[in-house]
């Protein structure tokens, strides 16, 4: 899959890339979500998450996962388009708070900002990895929370991270 992909990125645009890919792709569209916005220097990435017969629950609101699947890919490929291929970024952990039920359509919106990437660049070169924790809410257009979606990133210099491995399993 990465083979095909580094084939067809020259060709498009990166954030038009990015929003093809997730929207195309069958496990990303499993979740219903879609992803509607995406910045020019990939910092700003806004989904949506409509209700419908794919994710209604029993109790007639978007079943939790589907809230939490629509999230959980964007922030750490985000990361990885944004950093470049000398680092390493992975999900470490992530947790959703429910804070009521949804029963309309609803966004999420993965921002970086520019001096944010800049530290975790700072950071990575002093430390080599670094644990990054971002908040997400999953909100409507009038901007009320339904959720809060915590990540935990882990983010690596890419060639320590391979030593690291080496050792690991040496």
């Amino acid at each position: 899959m990465q083979k095909l992909v580094n084939f067809i990125k020259p060709y498009f645009k990166k954030p038009w890339f990015f929003k093809l890919a997730f929207n195309v792709s069958p496990m990303y569209r499993r979740s219903v979500g879609k992803v509607v916005k995406v910045s020019d220097d990939l910092h700003s990435v806004e989904i949506e998450i409509p209700i419908n017969y794919k994710n209604r629950n029993y109790s007639g609101s978007i079943f939790g996962g589907s809230l939490f699947s629509a999230t959980d890919p964007i922030m750490m490929i985000q990361l990885i388009q944004i950093l470049g291929h000398n680092y390493v970024v992975w999900d470490k952990e992530a947790t959703i708070r429910y804070k009521i039920p949804v029963r309309e359509k609803v966004y999420a919106l993965f921002e970086f900002k520019k001096r944010e990437i800049e530290e975790i660049k700072t950071l990575v070169a002093q430390n080599k990895e670094v644990d990054l924790t971002k908040k997400i809410n999953i909100q409507n257009k009038d901007s009320k929370v339904f959720a809060e979606v915590t990540k935990i990133l882990y983010i690596a210099d890419k060639k320590y991270y391979e030593e690291k491995n080496k050792k690991r399993r040496g």
